[in-house]
């Protein structure tokens, strides 16, 4: 392998658990290295509703970019952390809807980077669906690389799933979201989830995780969380745990992770 993706590939760290790809592993892909299983292995020992939350994040994903997409009229999606593809991602479910949605990815992650050619391959003729590499601590450079795919003129989708964890400080989490989305129109929507201090069994889980390796998972109360929405409208239920998200299962419990779908007045 020679060009881009070997650089890329030369990064990856096998040898160091990586959260993408822990992720990847929780969600039962193949996309992990022995490091990364151990590393997901240690945290569903104490919290094995691990598993169930990776699942879960992604029929909210589903759940939430429908809803944007068919009843909302969304066409633009910033998809910021997207983490390794697995099934029915972002641009699959908004271009089956609307096929001529355009989406923009961004991750840092080599591993994610290097499996965005295949990806974007997926995409309709009729829309588009890129890839910028980028740290969500520079949000600046996030909406300038997105601006040459998207209209900020008109509304758009922002999408922090279940990626804020991993900033320790609430108030630069907060920040960051304020400064991509007061870049965007009127009608735009938030999108964001994170695991939530909800039980000593997760954060049983968060300690696991640091202890093996893993980049530390900041866990908070939904009334942190909420606060990542101030000045946002909240599209019924509000805040709750996600797979209570419009569920397509009537039989949905709660879990330790909470999410919410508001729109910019």
């Amino acid at each position: 392998m020679a060009g881009p993706d070997a650089e890329l590939t030369a990064k990856l760290e096998p040898e160091v658990p990586h959260a993408a790809r822990i992720w990847n592993y929780w969600m039962g892909g193949k996309d992990n290295f022995q490091s990364d299983r151990a590393a997901g292995d240690a945290v569903a020992e104490v919290y094995p509703e691990i598993v169930v939350m990776a699942r879960e994040s992604r029929k909210f994903l589903i759940q939430a970019v429908r809803h944007l997409a068919a009843e909302a009229g969304i066409r633009q999606f910033l998809d910021i952390g997207t983490g390794l593809p697995t099934m029915q991602n972002t641009h699959e479910v908004a271009q089956g809807i609307n096929p001529d949605a355009r989406i923009v990815y961004v991750d840092n992650d080599p591993m994610v980077l290097v499996h965005a050619r295949a990806l974007l391959s997926s995409t309709t003729s009729e829309g588009v669906t890129t890839y910028v590499p980028a740290d969500y601590h520079d949000p600046e450079k996030i909406l300038a690389e997105a601006a040459q795919t998207l209209d900020f003129d008109q509304p758009i989708a922002v999408m922090f799933m279940g990626v804020m964890g991993y900033e320790p400080d609430l108030d630069v989490v907060r920040s960051i979201v304020t400064t991509v989305m007061d870049a965007t129109a009127s009608g735009s929507h938030l999108v964001l989830w994170d695991g939530t201090d909800t039980s000593p069994e997760v954060v049983a889980g968060a300690n696991r995780l640091a202890e093996s390796g893993g980049v530390p998972y900041i866990l908070r109360s939904p009334e942190q969380l909420a606060g990542c929405f101030d000045g946002l409208t909240p599209v019924e239920p509000g805040l709750v745990p996600i797979p209570l998200w419009r569920p397509a299962d009537p039989d949905a419990v709660a879990i330790d992770a909470y999410g919410a779908v508001a729109r910019k007045p």
